[in-house]
């Protein structure tokens, strides 16, 4: 490793020391463009940090949202219910995620928010928010990246129930999952853990509980990947993108080039 790189990763500790409940926020998609002030901007901004139970209903539909959640670890969703009461899980949230950070522009959401493991968050009131959007420009643009970050995902997950078959929406979804728990370092040489249930992941895919079983099982037969307790294993990434047709660029991995400029 060079010397620049190892001063670049003793400087981030450094940060990382001073703010460590967002460390994770932006972590290898544009948070090298926040800057001392910014970080410890956000990181005072905090009121409370919760440890939540699984299975929790955190935010619920057209409720007024007074604070937004930045998740620290474990599994959260967001998702609608049909009127027989049929869940489609429309995003999965891991660590670095601002959940509902959207609910501070739009006052109540159009949805629900649980957790499906025991989560911790950290809880930013929209009153200091609203400061921050009048004082300090160029952290209302990473957190505007965020929620940008957030329709880029929709839309992609809008292409994998449309236009994939059932295989390729699975391989899509843990292509997803893969790259973004590997960019808060949360993978470890194609292993990664997700404890969620069959039943969470054919709610966001689209098909049954059965059906999942089966193309699991398919993905596990051709040597692709393996989804047990919790615990997934990506056997063969480059033929898994290839099911699932799948490009990262929508996660914008780095950032955007202009993260960074003058604020």
């Amino acid at each position: 490793m060079s010397v620049s790189a190892v001063d670049t990763l003793r400087e981030e500790r450094d940060r990382d020391a001073y703010a460590p409940h967002i460390r994770l926020f932006l972590k290898g998609r544009g948070r090298e463009a926040m800057t001392p002030e910014d970080i410890a901007t956000l990181e005072d901004s905090i009121d409370v940090v919760r440890d939540i139970p699984a299975r929790t209903i955190v935010n619920r539909r057209e409720e007024r949202v007074r604070s937004s959640s930045l998740l620290l670890e474990g599994v959260m969703c967001r998702y609608m219910d049909d009127r027989q009461g049929n869940r489609q899980i429309v995003a999965f949230h891991v660590p670095g995620d601002f959940v509902d950070l959207h609910g501070f522009a739009m006052r109540h959401l159009d949805h629900d928010v649980a957790t499906l493991t025991p989560v911790r968050v950290a809880l930013v009131r929209h009153g200091r928010l609203e400061t921050i959007v009048a004082h300090r420009p160029h952290l209302t643009r990473m957190l505007w990246f965020s929620t940008l970050l957030d329709a880029a995902m929709h839309r992609e997950w809008i292409f994998r129930l449309g236009r994939l078959d059932a295989d390729g929406r699975v391989a899509h979804l843990f292509c997803e999952l893969h790259a973004r728990l590997g960019m808060v370092d949360r993978v470890e040489q194609g292993v990664f853990r997700f404890p969620v249930t069959q039943i969470d992941l054919a709610e966001a895919v689209g098909i049954t509980p059965v059906h999942l079983n089966r193309v699991l099982r398919g993905l596990r037969e051709r040597g692709l990947m393996t989804f047990r307790s919790g615990e997934v294993r990506i056997l063969d990434h480059p033929a898994l993108v290839g099911l699932a047709d799948f490009d990262p660029a929508y996660l914008y991995g780095g950032g955007p080039s202009v993260a960074g400029r003058d604020a």
